[in-house]
């Protein structure tokens, strides 16, 4: 039997995938498993978002946190993360092959925007990337949207490229670790499903994020570029 909810299960294993682990929570008798995931400080509603997955896949096993220098270990415990999660294994994650099993091959395959939010909410990052074009009076600076996800793993980075895929997005190799969204409409296509690091909820007193992002994103591709003088 498949894991449910199949979208929050997928959205789950790609805060897995990038920032988690699993570990021995008691004695080899009891076999009980610890699911641990990092989530920074300066992004409260991911660890919102992330304590609502463990507890909506796992519904009886209770979730805490632990507070670490900059960051929280969202925590939940259950015999069956290894079961939910089969690329558990000794070793870190770059080190060892990542696969997916069929069944979760399936469940990813109908939920992909959530397997890209998970893995851009862990190892991901929205901004605006500036790039200098020195001329002969003036420093250009271009201005413009992008994504980046970085990791270690070959494997998982070519996961990330094949959920983008199948999502319509346009992405490459900016570094040997690391995927670049930077194409206008790509990184318009990616808004509806991945979005900065924060609760939707948080935003609201605030108006929609997305208008917001839009707004800003019109007003630096106006002329397409923005001019500062040499000092």
């Amino acid at each position: 039997m498949l894991p449910e909810p199949r979208a929050d299960y997928v959205y789950l294993l790609g805060l897995y995938l990038g920032d988690g682990c699993i570990s021995r929570a008691s004695t080899r008798d009891k076999d009980v498993w610890k699911l641990r995931i990092i989530c920074a400080d300066a992004w409260p509603g991911l660890r919102q978002e992330c304590a609502q997955a463990m507890t909506d896949v796992r519904p009886l096993s209770k979730v805490r946190t632990r507070q670490l220098a900059g960051c929280t270990e969202v925590i939940s415990c259950s015999r069956h993360w290894p079961c939910l999660f089969p690329q558990h294994g000794p070793g870190r994650k770059h080190m060892r092959t990542i696969e997916l099993q069929p069944w979760q091959r399936t469940i990813v395959t109908a939920n992909a925007g959530r397997f890209a939010r998970g893995l851009f909410h862990s190892d991901g990052y929205r901004g605006i990337n500036r790039v200098r074009a020195p001329l002969a009076d003036s420093d250009h600076w271009y201005e413009y949207p992008r994504y980046l996800f970085t990791n270690e793993s070959a494997d998982i980075l070519r996961l990330c490229g094949e959920a983008l895929d199948q999502l319509g997005v346009a992405w490459r190799y900016s570094r040997r670790n690391s995927i670049s969204v930077a194409r206008r409409e790509a990184v318009a296509r990616l808004d509806e499903f991945v979005g900065p690091k924060i609760l939707r909820a948080c935003l609201r007193s605030f108006g929609s994020w997305s208008a917001r992002l839009r707004d800003h994103e019109r007003r630096c591709h106006q002329g397409g570029r923005v001019s500062r003088q040499r000092r």
